[in-house]
């Protein structure tokens, strides 16, 4: 993760040529994401604010007979396929298809002809680092899915789609945030998202301009429990917001959360919420700042995020918060851990010039706890889906 690989568009052809023994009708390409605030929010009908990465996948792709998909993926260099019957029912395509499945399942579910297509799939988004693979694989798919098939599937409509192809068929209960970001960032800015109206307002974030740089560093922590966890996470946000009456935690208001923290009936299950609450306050601020151009006073929202993640929603890990406290301690304006916990990667705002400083500390500090180095790249807004050619 030292950075991207530009070729990623080249691979995806020379996979299809090397499986099917042509070029490809064309080049989908989806991003992988950070989010820069809002974590394990949008579950919560809360606010999150992404942006796209410019590691991306990249989908290769051409029509074949109806009801019948072929996939070649780099990752495993294996080709599967799967036909209507088996997409029909979540669960029959299982490992990396099952994403591919999930897709053509939705699209199908909503009523859409989804056409037969042989597929490529080459990504440079690292697997496991919590900056969503699996929606960039959706997203990819879903873009060259809709073109090939010239289906009418509107943008704002996408990441639903995308998001019950992991819910529903995949099996894992992600919100829309990580599909949102993937389909439809602008390059240069945030996607401020309302998770329960899935408005979107595309927020300037412009680093060069502040002469800033974002730093995302891979914990290369393995994710410990993140499944269980986050589930768990999950069912103690739905069960505190039906004992206090609403809808969901995002309708608990700021002013007054500690008369709600006092109806709940444990410390865990209030630190949760206090999480979930000042989280949402958190987007705002953010989002109000950034609106304003001052980017480099989002930095102590930062940490604060961190710091109410690892002390009261409990989902970080020492390899996370070393990287944290060192990036801190190098002289960036603030760090957290983005994704949803138990491992992943951490995000620091930094002086541009800076970056590499920054990031020889934490590896230094990872050295001196016994920890595998870390990876890092600098990373700048990008935009979301598109067809390459």
């Amino acid at each position: 993760m030292t950075g991207h690989h530009p070729d990623v568009a080249h691979r995806a052809s020379a996979g299809f040529q090397t499986a099917y023994g042509e070029a490809p009708a064309g080049r989908w390409a989806a991003p992988g994401r950070v989010n820069l605030i809002g974590e394990h929010t949008d579950y919560n009908d809360g606010f999150v604010l992404p942006f796209a990465l410019p590691l991306r996948t990249v989908v290769a792709a051409a029509p074949q007979p109806a009801g019948n998909w072929t996939v070649w993926s780099e990752l495993t260099g294996e080709t599967i396929g799967f036909g209507a019957d088996e997409v029909a029912t979540p669960g029959r395509v299982t490992g990396w298809g099952a994403y591919v499945a999930g897709v053509v399942w939705a699209l199908r579910e909503a009523g859409h002809p989804v056409p037969g297509a042989r597929l490529a799939i080459a990504s440079d988004v690292p697997l496991g680092a919590g900056l969503s693979s699996s929606a960039a694989l959706e997203a990819a798919t879903l873009t060259a899915l809709v073109d090939l098939g010239g289906l009418e599937v509107p943008a704002e409509h996408q990441p639903r789609l995308a998001q019950r192809a992991e819910n529903r068929y995949v099996g894992a209960p992600t919100g829309v945030m990580d599909q949102s970001a993937a389909i439809r960032c602008l390059a240069g800015h945030a996607l401020f998202l309302d998770c329960r109206t899935e408005r979107v307002e595309h927020i300037p974030f412009d680093l060069d301009l502040a002469g800033l740089a974002v730093l995302v560093l891979d914990s290369r922590a393995p994710h410990r429990h993140a499944d269980g966890e986050y589930a768990a996470r999950r069912d103690t946000c739905e069960k505190a917001a039906a004992l206090l009456g609403v809808p969901a935690l995002r309708d608990v208001p700021t002013v007054g959360l500690d008369d709600a923290l006092a109806r709940l009936p444990d410390d865990e299950t209030r630190r949760r919420v206090r999480h979930v609450v000042t989280e949402d306050q958190r987007v705002l601020d953010t989002v109000a700042l950034l609106r304003d151009g001052r980017v480099r006073h989002i930095g102590g929202l930062l940490t604060a995020s961190h710091a109410s993640m690892r002390d009261d929603f409990a989902i970080t890990v020492p390899e996370v918060d070393t990287a944290v406290d060192a990036a801190l301690a190098a002289g960036a304006l603030g760090a957290r851990m983005t994704g949803g916990g138990f491992g992943g990667c951490v995000l620091a705002l930094v002086d541009a010039d800076d970056a590499e400083r920054v990031a020889a500390a934490v590896t230094a500090a990872y050295a001196e706890r016994g920890f595998a180095a870390p990876g890092h790249v600098t990373v700048t807004p990008s935009a979301g889906a598109t067809r390459l050619d």
